[in-house]
């Protein structure tokens, strides 16, 4: 069983900001994949999925990004998932608008969700999709991860989502490793 975790904010006044790379990325996949996050859980909503006969849940936390770790430790054990099969996607302030960094493991960077999950999982051991917002250095951090993004940073961001339904379908059919020099290699 794989769990595909997109990191966000819930509620509307959320609903374009930087923060909320993960949701958006989740969205586009489900949306093209027919998929509907219509079940609720533990803090979360859900949408599940037979993917060459394995079980796939998306998850989007719905305790906002700094007690995501909380929600995912609970669908951890309930559904009995192994951390190897956990990949998170989430913004990252030090990558540039647009580009996607791919990693196994990992410290949390001051990201306040990435430190949740591991203080939950207790450990920094899973995958992970770091969706870049860059890093306005001119502005408060949690302003600017909480703030609208722009025109032009939605274009960069939409660019990065129109990859999500390749990504997440390479994801599920080969190696991480191999994942990691397909996606991280692009310029």
């Amino acid at each position: 069983m794989k769990l595909i975790v997109g990191l966000g904010n819930p509620g509307k006044e959320y609903e374009n900001t930087r923060h909320n790379a993960g949701y958006r990325f989740l969205d586009t996949y489900a949306k093209n994949k027919n998929l509907n996050f219509s079940k609720h859980k533990f803090d979360g909503v859900y949408a599940e999925f037979n993917y060459n006969n394995e079980k796939v849940i998306l998850l989007k936390p719905e305790s906002y990004m700094n007690l995501s770790g909380e929600v995912i430790s609970k669908y951890v054990s309930f559904f009995k998932i192994n951390n190897e099969d956990i990949l998170i996607i989430c913004d990252d302030l030090d990558t540039k608008a647009g580009k996607i960094k791919l990693r196994y493991k990992g410290s949390s960077g001051g990201h306040n969700g990435l430190k949740n999950i591991e203080k939950h999982l207790h450990t920094n051991e899973y995958k992970r999709i770091k969706i870049g917002i860059s890093n306005d250095k001119d502005h408060d951090t949690i302003d600017y991860v909480i703030g609208k993004v722009s025109k032009e940073e939605l274009n960069k961001l939409n660019s990065v989502n129109s990859l999500a339904v390749k990504i997440l379908d390479d994801y599920l059919n080969m190696s991480f490793d191999n994942l990691m020099s397909k996606y991280n290699s692009e310029k």
